[in-house]
């Protein structure tokens, strides 16, 4: 049951629009917000996003490393 289909909600040039820039090369559909309404159904607010550079995501991961690092450095010494 977690894994059936479930139908979305839009109208057909929504779709259209939204399958039209998945197509586009480094363009991918990303959920924004989940939320229940008052009869218990999830609700999901979609938007559409380009994918990071090799070098961005490098250097996201950069600064991720550094941040945890301070965090254990600041835990042992502080």
């Amino acid at each position: 049951e977690d894994r059936r289909k479930r139908k979305l909600l839009v109208s057909k040039k929504e779709l259209s629009n939204l399958w039209n820039a998945t197509q586009r090369k480094g363009m991918t559909l990303v959920p924004l917000v989940l939320y229940f309404n008052h009869r218990g159904m999830a609700k999901v607010k979609i938007g559409i996003a380009k994918g990071k550079k090799h070098h961005d995501k490098r250097e996201t991961e950069a600064k991720r490393d550094w941040s945890r690092q301070k965090q254990r450095l600041l835990k042992e010494h502080g």
